[in-house]
């Protein structure tokens, strides 16, 4: 397996925090402050990310970093055979509804394909499965373990964005998906990027 480079690293850190200052990225990253900022003014000069200013209530304002559009067409972006003008297409010729079914089709090949792969699992083992999955599909998820019974499933990437801002019908399917193959009625969407939050997160309790 190709280990990743330093921007690279830096890329998926902005990714996953969505902002980050050079200190931080430095004592995450173990490397010295010169060494990010070297890295940082290559990839500004790239226009893979932009500068922000942070002010603070006392002395300087900060500078954190984030990326730009550029940036996060670096990230999967597949939209698995679906496109917003094709939906659109549908929806004018057969109505909204007709919409809803193909999404609701989708959820049922989805579920009979996460479920295949869940089955004889436990608990721990079905939510260890989900993320291995969603980051095949490039979501780039991970799961924190809360208690014994309840985890958190954050995505940090979705690769049907356009898709979902467009149909929230499509948010709403994965929801019940994961409801389905991890045989709970116990989950929770806590934040969507679709409606403007930094990535997608879920309570699950079993």
């Amino acid at each position: 397996m190709q280990l990743k480079t330093t921007k690279d690293r830096i890329l998926d850190l902005l990714k996953r925090e969505v902002r980050m200052t050079v200190g931080a990225l430095s004592e995450r990253l173990e490397i010295t402050d010169m060494a990010v900022r070297k890295h940082l003014l290559a990839m500004e000069k790239d226009g893979l990310i932009v500068t922000e200013e942070i002010r603070q209530p006392m002395g300087r304002p900060v500078q954190s970093y984030t990326l730009s559009a550029k940036g996060e067409l670096l990230f999967p972006k597949s939209y698995e055979g679906l496109s917003v003008e094709f939906l659109q297409d549908i929806q004018a010729l057969y109505g909204s509804k007709s919409v809803e079914q193909l999404f609701q089709n989708r959820e049922k090949r989805l579920t009979k394909e996460y479920t295949l792969r869940m089955q004889k699992k436990s608990h721990q083992e079905r939510m260890q499965e989900l993320q291995t999955i969603q980051n095949e599909k490039g979501y780039m998820a991970d799961i924190t373990k809360i208690d014994d019974n309840s985890y958190e499933l954050i995505e940090y990437n979705c690769p049907i964005m356009a898709v979902a801002k467009e149909y929230k019908v499509a948010c709403k399917c994965e929801t019940s998906m994961f409801k389905n193959v991890l045989q709970t009625e116990n989950v929770n969407r806590t934040s969507c990027k679709t409606e403007g939050n930094d990535h997608c997160r879920f309570q699950i309790s079993f």
